[in-house]
């Protein structure tokens, strides 16, 4: 196992890697400003919505549709970085921004309020609201033309998905969870901010909150300095390598310490009961990049490793190189195979890799 992925290795029964992957339509002069978005939809920025409606929508978002209706929040956004990067699109010309503060995504996950029981109180107070403002808007309504009327339904329908998600809280059985009092907010060690947030990750997969989650660990031109780890050039330039061996030797020291706190997410998931498992069983995370050589901002071939089995469909335990120019959307179409979702295509995908 390579050095950036030796922290997986505990994890080696549960881990597929998968290399030799070309993410073809990400190949564009402004390698920074590309990365982002076509990792997850495998179309060029300027096709987003060309060849039909989902043309440039996220492989999260395609889930999301299938498997986020159950759940209170249909996906979750996360990062780390100073700024969100636009991973999720939910349509070809709107991304979904990513939260970075834990008590933020904390409120988000489980409501306001610091403790368990200042939150069942705004949980009560909140449904009473939404049933005044029902009631007032239905009232309005029927007073205003027919333009002002959609903008009207149109609210009511927001109204409507904050309610369903109101309800389903309220409905949710969280006691067997440990649930934390809220975080203070964005802590400045980085390793602690790290573990916050995949902390309430493994939460919201154990409490099924969302089942969709993506989180970006830093973003493209990332100026961060990793002095936690003795290193003080800035993560960025030292990704401009130049073949010089001290500067590369930074660079994956910075890469496996990315793999170690994930690897602290993982074995929570592993140690996570279900029925007929754990949590790592049931579940599939892609861990992985949408650049090969940062010296060359090329993405041909793109690293690649799958975490859990979903449900004894994902074998686990191997390492699967393909051949020259195979694509990574196939990758993403063996995803939605194995987790039933009724996806046939993305981006520039063929086919299904049978034998992950």
């Amino acid at each position: 196992m390579s050095p950036i992925l030796e922290p997986l290795k505990p994890f080696r029964k549960d881990l597929t890697i998968v290399s030799g992957l070309r993410n073809k339509p990400a190949e564009t002069p402004e390698p920074h400003g590309y990365i982002e978005p076509t990792w997850l939809t495998c179309v060029k920025p300027w096709d987003f919505g060309v060849a039909g409606p989902d043309s440039g929508v996220s492989a999260d978002q395609l889930a999301a549709r299938h498997i986020g209706k159950d759940t209170r929040l249909p996906s979750l956004e996360l990062t780390t970085a100073g700024a969100g990067a636009r991973l999720a699109w939910r349509t070809p010309t709107q991304s979904l921004p990513q939260e970075g503060n834990p008590r933020a995504v904390f409120q988000k996950l489980f409501g306001q309020g610091d403790t368990t029981k200042e939150r069942a109180e705004i949980l009560v107070e909140t449904g009473s609201i939404l049933d005044r403002v029902k009631s007032q808007a239905a009232r309005l309504q029927a007073s205003l033309g027919v333009r002002d009327r959609v903008v009207v339904s149109d609210y009511l329908d927001s109204v409507r998905e904050i309610e369903r998600r109101v309800q389903m809280a309220s409905k949710q059985d969280t006691a067997s969870l440990n649930i934390p009092d809220a975080p203070v907010g964005t802590p400045n060690d980085i390793t602690e901010h790290f573990k916050l947030l995949f902390d309430l990750m493994a939460l919201a997969f154990q409490a099924d909150i969302t089942r969709i989650i993506t989180c970006s660990m830093d973003r493209e031109a990332s100026m961060r300095t990793y002095t936690n780890l003795g290193i003080a050039e800035a993560f960025h330039p030292l990704s401009h390598h130049g073949n010089n061996p001290q500067k590369q030797d930074k660079l994956v020291e910075i890469q496996k310490y990315h793999a170690e706190v994930f690897a602290k997410f993982i074995e929570r998931l592993a140690k996570a009961q279900e029925a007929d498992g754990t949590v790592l069983d049931h579940s599939t995370i892609l861990f992985g990049s949408n650049m090969s050589d940062s010296n060359r901002h090329n993405n041909d071939p793109l690293p690649a490793a799958l975490l859990g089995h979903a449900h004894g469909r994902i074998k686990g335990g191997q390492h699967l190189k393909y051949p020259q120019d195979s694509r990574f959307s196939d990758l993403l179409l063996t995803l939605f195979d194995r987790n039933n979702i009724p996806v046939k295509s993305i981006g520039d995908s063929g086919g299904i890799l049978s034998e992950v």
